[in-house]
């Protein structure tokens, strides 16, 4: 267990699933925590977010919601600006907030293809060129990634290539921000027990499940625990690099 107390810490996409969990994680330990959700259905997120705030028993001065599409710069600049209004800086920004719109290449639409990447790409990059001013020195940036942005899977060339741009993005953040001792992280899970993967038709995830060493899914719990073990102090040497959550499936 690490001590976040009297730390800022930033949650995209944390109405559910591995954000929720990492956001709920963060506040637990101490942090002021901000759980960010779509615009789109706020109040049903911010309502999601209520309910495992209060699940988890945390106060509800611990947990700000805040609604801002991570595609949107404009809105992301304004959830930050909120932020600065109550807090003089962040410590931790989590970029967890992702989509997708499987289908295959020859299948797939303009739209598809943009939308992914709008919001698990762009939506990256907003969110750390709109922190930075805010993101305190010795600071951390954790970004969730994929198994897949080092292995491909049919049908997803979208998130595939959205997941990829990512490392390339956290490589490069951390080479940047290096001189203020912010280190900058992905996180690469493989065939994790959350809704995204609830639509894996069953031949495939019994496809999948046949070729994972472990024989089995990973628990959002798994995840949350590298995620925060890469926010804390534990980890300060370690920047540039992304850690693969994944059962063995993956072992580059």
């Amino acid at each position: 267990m690490q001590d976040f107390e009297s730390k800022v810490v930033m949650v995209t996409g944390a109405s559910r699933g591995i954000g929720a969990a990492t956001a709920a994680a963060f506040a637990l330990q101490g942090a002021a925590v901000y759980a960010n959700f779509p615009d789109a259905d706020a109040e049903h997120h911010r309502d999601a977010v209520d309910q495992w705030r209060r699940g988890a028993g945390i106060d509800g001065d611990r947990v700000f919601p805040i609604a801002a599409d991570v595609s949107d710069s404009t809105r992301v600049d304004a959830m930050y600006a909120a932020i600065a209004e109550r807090f003089d800086g962040i410590d931790v920004l989590v970029n967890n907030a992702g989509i997708n719109r499987d289908r295959t290449v020859a299948k797939m639409t303009n739209a598809e293809w943009r939308q992914v990447l709008a919001v698990n790409l762009d939506g990256m990059f907003y969110n750390c060129r709109a922190a930075l001013p805010l993101l305190r020195d010795n600071g951390r940036i954790i970004n969730v990634s994929s198994m897949v942005a080092h292995t491909g899977n049919f049908g997803v060339a979208n998130y595939a290539a959205s997941k990829a741009g990512v490392l390339g993005l956290t490589r490069t953040l951390a080479l940047e921000l290096a001189a203020r001792n912010i280190t900058v992280n992905a996180v690469c899970p493989g065939l994790i027990d959350t809704p995204m993967s609830a639509g894996i038709p069953e031949h495939a995830l019994n496809k999948m499940m046949e070729s994972i060493p472990l024989k089995r899914k990973g628990t959002v719990p798994e995840v949350t625990a590298c995620i925060l073990f890469l926010a804390s102090g534990h980890a300060g040497y370690i920047t540039g690099q992304d850690i693969g959550v994944n059962g063995g499936l993956y072992m580059g």
